[in-house]
């Protein structure tokens, strides 16, 4: 019986071996299906901003008798923010991971100014700004990365930035940009913003700016800030 049982052994373990294997085939190919399917998912852009009108936007604006429209318009299929009074675009729906898409400019002739894009904002506005992480549109300064009102960001201690007692803002921190990759003001810019997680990635014209880390994993609107000098969107698009 022993003979007959250690013949058999490699006949069993032979057997094991394919079924093993076949297992193992059979989850790599249903991972592969799965992430494949997740992909193409994933990677159906929403459009933010439809060309037409301010469909799936909200405002504020530190002048209540302001108007939206005072504000923010649609011309010749572009996004227009004329850049007083003080205060921010921002989206309905809220979004935690995802990458964002923004092609800008400053208005051509005009004095480039200042503006941001605002991520995963939380609540209402402190002051012209809520609490959020700000991806810089300052002529001069896109790539750098501002965490207002308690929102976190960390980053290499060579560009990590912290501001205290700031006259208007209070306490807040940052990230320098790594390198600066705009065009000159009237020229179209792209950003690229990946947030995944805790990490924030921000590339302008392809080019990475920045990489910071510490972020607040929270869903939250997307906003545009008005902060002085006019300012074009003509492509602002999301992967979730």
């Amino acid at each position: 019986t022993m003979r007959r049982t250690l013949k058999s052994l490699p006949v069993v373990l032979a057997a094991l071996t394919v079924g093993c294997t076949a297992i193992i085939v059979d989850r790599a190919a249903g991972q592969e299906k799965c992430e494949k399917k997740c992909e193409k998912k994933c990677d159906k852009a929403v459009a933010l901003f439809n060309g037409e009108d301010l469909s799936g936007w909200q405002v504020f604006l530190v002048e209540e008798d302001v108007e939206m429209e005072d504000v923010w318009s649609v011309r010749d299929g572009l996004l227009v923010c004329k850049g007083e009074p003080l205060g921010y675009l921002y989206t309905k729906d809220e979004f935690k991971n995802f990458k964002l898409v923004v092609e800008w400019r400053w208005a051509p002739g005009g004095e480039p100014g200042n503006s941001g894009v605002l991520l995963r904002i939380q609540g209402d506005a402190k002051t012209f700004l809520p609490k959020c992480v700000e991806a810089q549109l300052k002529s001069g300064s896109a790539g750098d990365l501002w965490a207002f009102y308690g929102a976190d960001v960390d980053g290499p201690e060579d560009r990590f930035k912290k501001i205290e007692d700031h006259e208007a803002l209070g306490d807040f921190a940052g990230v320098g940009k790594i390198q600066a990759a705009e065009r000159q003001p009237g020229q179209w810019n792209r950003y690229e913003i990946t947030f995944q997680g805790e990490k924030v990635l921000l590339k302008v014209n392809g080019e990475k700016v920045n990489e910071a880390w510490g972020c607040d994993v929270v869903a939250g609107p997307i906003g545009l800030q008005s902060e002085g000098g006019e300012i074009h969107f003509r492509r602002i698009d999301l992967v979730p």
